[in-house]
């Protein structure tokens, strides 16, 4: 009788687990600290499925990566959030909820058995019932995830990168002002103390949060512009790197400016002040 071929030193170990009913296929890497032997297991329902697991994780190690046994989807999404410290409280309160319908969905799967398919899958789930934009917003947040995740060693590669984004539901019906309705509110504000404010936010094209933080050094009468450098914002940061800006406002909010500004000397004029 032939005598049984032995593994050599260093040689992957297949074998079933019964306890388990499952393939089992290890890799040993070395020795842990307490002198064990350092090793990782990877399962499957078929031994060839294992054996593809086992060439992954070969690839992996040579790849320098290493990913604990059970990183799973839902702590590579919290991880990524810590990196958030910087946003706004508003923007990081949508990132939660959507971090927390991904987890529903997919956060027990280990980052490293993440699929093309389960992606496509969560996102399907939500397309169902938010908008397009919601869907959308959850690919990038699981996108930027994973991608912290293969800058920290932990993934070979951002399989969310390759999944596609499906039509959700109708978004909800647009809150902006019609033509008659942008007049009847400019119609109604003259003449109040908010005038300027309202003419500049609405005829000069500035978000609300920009148009508080503007300082009379960023506004140029005389060439009716007004220049955008910070939002009343935590950070202090404009949303985006283009909305630092210097742009045209119409005669309207210029003028409403100028009346400002005479307003402010008479009251400093009046109390005796020196202007700021």
């Amino acid at each position: 009788m032939a005598e049984a071929k032995r593994r050599a030193r260093g040689e992957d170990s297949i074998y079933y687990d019964r306890s388990r009913d499952r393939w089992a296929g290890t890799i040993t890497v070395g020795w842990k600290p307490d002198g064990r032997w350092d090793r990782i297991i990877v399962r499957g329902r078929t031994k060839t499925e294992v054996k593809d697991k086992l060439r992954t994780k070969h690839a992996e190690l040579a790849a320098g990566i290493r990913t604990p046994a059970h990183y799973t989807v839902e702590q590579c999404l919290k991880d990524w959030l810590e990196t958030l410290n910087t946003q706004a409280e508003s923007t990081l309160t949508g990132y939660r909820i959507m971090v927390r319908h991904l987890v529903e969905l997919i956060g027990t799967i280990k980052l490293v058995e993440l699929k093309v398919r389960d992606v496509d899958f969560a996102l399907g789930k939500l397309a169902k019932h938010l908008s397009t934009r919601s869907v959308r917003l959850a690919r990038m947040i699981l996108i930027q995830a994973i991608r912290n995740a293969v800058v920290n060693d932990l993934v070979v590669r951002n399989v969310a990168d390759l999944s596609a984004v499906p039509t959700g539901m109708p978004g909800r019906p647009s809150r902006s002002l019609n033509l008659e309705q942008a007049l009847a509110v400019l119609d109604a504000a003259k003449g109040e103390r908010l005038w300027p404010y309202v003419a500049v936010s609405m005829l000069g094209g500035i978000r609300t949060e920009e148009a508080r933080a503007l300082r009379w050094s960023e506004v140029d009468l005389e060439a009716g512009t007004v220049a955008v450098y910070r939002p009343v914002r935590r950070t202090g940061e404009t949303k985006t790197e283009k909305s630092r800006r210097v742009f045209q406002i119409p005669e309207i909010a210029v003028a409403a400016l100028r009346d400002l500004v005479l307003k402010q000397a008479a009251a400093r004029a009046k109390a005796g002040t020196a202007p700021s």
